[in-house]
Order: C-alpha cells, then sequence, then structure tokens
C-alpha cells in the first residue's frame, strides 16, 4: 500500500490524481498546513525538505511532486503514464514534466510567496503583478501547444496532464485563467470528467462546476 501525506489543493494533488488513475491501494495522510504541520520532527524524518507531498513505497519516502508522478508512472508500466523507453515521446515527456515543475510551478511559487523573495515588503504587490504576466505568458505557450491535442504528449493521457490539471487549477483566479485559454479550456474541461480527476476535486473539496 502507498501513503501520500498531502494536503488538499496542494502539490500533493498531482500524486493523488495518478494514485486515483492507477486505481492504487493507498492511504492519504492529511499534514495540517495550517498547524505547520509539514516542519514537525515527526515529518521532518520523512521529508527534510518541509514541503508536502511525500510518499511512502514499501517503506521508502520519496518527496518532490514530480518525482513522485514519475515514479508511480514509471513502477505501474501498463498505465502508459510515461512513454516507454525508446518511444520519441519519451524526451518530450521529461520535456515538458521539467517545464512544469521547474519553470510554471516555480514561477507560481513566487507568485503565491512573494514576501520570500524580497527584503522590501513594499515590494511585494509588484513581485505578484510580475510573476502574473510571466506565468500568463507560459499558459499562452502551454495553449498553443495543446492547438489540435487532447494531450500534452503523445496520444493517450500521461502524468504531464495530471500535473497541468494541478499547475492550472492554481492559476484560477487570474486575470486571464487557463480557462480562458481556448485550447487549454477543451484540455481542461475533458480531463474534468475522467474518473480519477473528479474523485480527487471530490475529496479534496475543489467544485469542477467551472469545468462543466
Amino acid at each position: 500500500m502507498y501513503h501520500l501525506y498531502y494536503y488538499p489543493l496542494n502539490a500533493s494533488m498531482a500524486p493523488h490524481f495518478i494514485l486515483e488513475e492507477l486505481k492504487a491501494d493507498f492511504e492519504l495522510i492529511t499534514v495540517d498546513r495550517k498547524s505547520n504541520a509539514q516542519k514537525s520532527q515527526d515529518y521532518l524524518a520523512l521529508n527534510p525538505s518541509g514541503r508536502i507531498p511525500t510518499l511512502i513505497d514499501n517503506g521508502q519516502p520519496i518527496f518532490e511532486s514530480a518525482a513522485i508522478c514519475i515514479h508511480l508512472s514509471e513502477t505501474n508500466p501498463s498505465s502508459n503514464l510515461i512513454p516507454e523507453i525508446g518511444s520519441p515521446d519519451r524526451a518530450l515527456f521529461f520535456q515538458w514534466m521539467m517545464y512544469l515543475t521547474n519553470t510554471v510551478q516555480a514561477e507560481l511559487m513566487v507568485y503565491f510567496y512573494p514576501q520570500k523573495h524580497t527584503t522590501d515588503e513594499r515590494g511585494v504587490k509588484n513581485i505578484t503583478q510580475a510573476q502574473e504576466i510571466r506565468i500568463t505568458e507560459m499558459l499562452k505557450l502551454l495553449d498553443n501547444e495543446l492547438e489540435g491535442k487532447d494531450y500534452l504528449v503523445g496520444g493517450s493521457i500521461s502524468a504531464c496532464d495530471f500535473f497541468l490539471f494541478m499547475l492550472s487549477v492554481w492559476s484560477d483566479e487570474f486575470k486571464r485563467p487557463p480557462l480562458s485559454f481556448k485550447n487549454l479550456a477543451r484540455y481542461l474541461r475533458k480531463l474534468a470528467l475522467r474518473d480519477s480527476v473528479v474523485s480527487v476535486c471530490k475529496k479534496e473539496g475543489l467544485s469542477l462546476t467551472d469545468y462543466e
């Protein structure tokens, strides 16, 4: 059985999607961010970064959301959530997964926690505004990539799609949210119909009404 240390709508959401998609045997363990439980001694013993999520697989703790998604996909090859070795789509899978986590997610973290990126509190508002502009440009890039495509990589769903859905949820209050882009909107609304996405959103308290 897998154990996923999570918090609703946090970076644990993508691994949660994948566990549901796999129909895996897993247990959700809530890490209460409101009480800073991710910084507790017990949690730090599993994940020294003090961040969410952490996956326990056969006693082995694994942290970093993208790493967990890749691990789950690799160790469940019949799911086809990652292209097989030798497939030309495999390099594209890693390209997009790295773009999503190292670029889009990283910039979203600056957007949500601008105070951590300045020593002058007067500049926080400017950082947030600049980040929204930067991330909107990234959404445009992804929208262009999805022209005429149902999935980000290849002809079937991959871990990248679940990761992008998570990041899109985080961006839904932008002046130009993901659902305002033609291709992204079509893509996200299709993903929102999947049983795994519906199940996770129900468990994590996210309404999918906007995706109908």
